[in-house]
């Protein structure tokens, strides 16, 4: 079963692309598509989330929340959440992937109602989901809670964060999640420094965040063109020179360069190839698992600057 939390609008029997209520959904796995009769009670729902991932006697369950980025329709997000759950297992991830769909124009000229409803969507990803994590977590909790999160989704996931931390209720609560894993994000460099106030919350309520970052990423200098050049991309530049030490910078520049052919041609593919890398998942549930320290983790290997890098 595959596990959605989305915030379409309803159109028919299907979903749109503008904002609507928040709705949980369990897809069957031979399902080509989301649709209404999909639809369970959020309570349910949970238990049924809570039920696949996997907690044990001796270990914790894993839930991975994959928020995806900008232009990029329902069926597309269908078929890289079914990578990524196919993609980890593969390198024994026992979990469950939810994913949070939000309405995405699905066109590169889209990219500017995009944002607009990104905001809208953070908004809904804090009140119906960060808001209800919380509530669930207490000292024997039997779960790590992660997040991926790719292009505009990072911008989402940091929002997000941070409306919880202005919210007095879920402000008043102990809660965090393990792992954030950044892919391609579409955020300003400058904003992971330090003492950002912009990601002080998302680092707050993290234990580690992960920014997988390419300079050959054409989608990414699109973006830095509709804001006038004037703030460089998390996931073109990686971090600035003065990071939370929270968070890991991994290059993965020539790891793409190496694999272009296997990647295939595009401007889209030099932004979204990372769920197409069995190298990447590898990475990721590494990541995920959190037993390992930055440092040695077996994919990771030194530029001739000494940065981390995929391998």
């Amino acid at each position: 079963m595959d596990f959605f939390f989305s915030v379409r609008g309803r159109s028919g029997d299907g979903y749109s692309n503008r904002l609507g209520g928040a709705k949980y959904l369990a897809v069957p796995e031979a399902g080509g598509t989301l649709a209404r009769g999909h639809e369970i009670g959020v309570s349910q729902w949970v238990r049924d989330v809570q039920a696949a991932a996997g907690a044990t006697d001796g270990t914790k369950g894993q839930i991975l929340i994959f928020v995806h980025g900008f232009n990029t329709d329902q069926w597309d997000m269908l078929e890289r959440h079914r990578k990524i759950r196919s993609g980890l297992e593969a390198h024994g991830f026992r979990g469950v992937v939810v994913s949070f769909d939000w309405p995405s124009d699905g066109s590169v000229l889209g990219y500017t109602s995009d944002r607009r409803d990104a905001r809208l969507a953070a908004d809904m990803l804090f009140s119906h989901g960060i808001r209800r994590l919380s509530k669930l977590q207490t000292e024997e909790c039997e779960y790590n809670v992660h997040v991926l999160a790719h292009s505009m989704g990072t911008f989402l996931v940091r929002e997000a964060f941070d409306y919880a931390d202005d919210d007095h209720g879920t402000a008043q609560k102990s809660w965090t999640v393990s792992q954030v894993a950044f892919v391609a994000a579409d955020i300003s460099s400058k904003s992971m420094r330090e003492d950002s106030p912009k990601t002080s919350s998302l680092l707050r309520h993290c234990t580690r965040l992960t920014s997988y970052y390419s300079p050959f990423d054409e989608v990414l200098s699109i973006s830095e063109v509709k804001r006038i050049g004037v703030s460089r991309r998390l996931g073109r530049v990686g971090l600035p020179s003065d990071p939370s030490e929270k968070a890991v910078n991994l290059y993965c520049g020539q790891f793409f360069k190496d694999n272009r052919a296997v990647f295939g041609d595009g401007t889209a593919v030099t932004h979204r190839w990372y769920f197409d890398s069995p190298r990447f998942y590898e990475d990721l549930h590494h990541t995920i698992e959190g037993k390992l320290d930055r440092e040695v983790i077996p994919t990771r290997g030194r530029t001739t600057q000494g940065n981390l890098a995929l391998v």
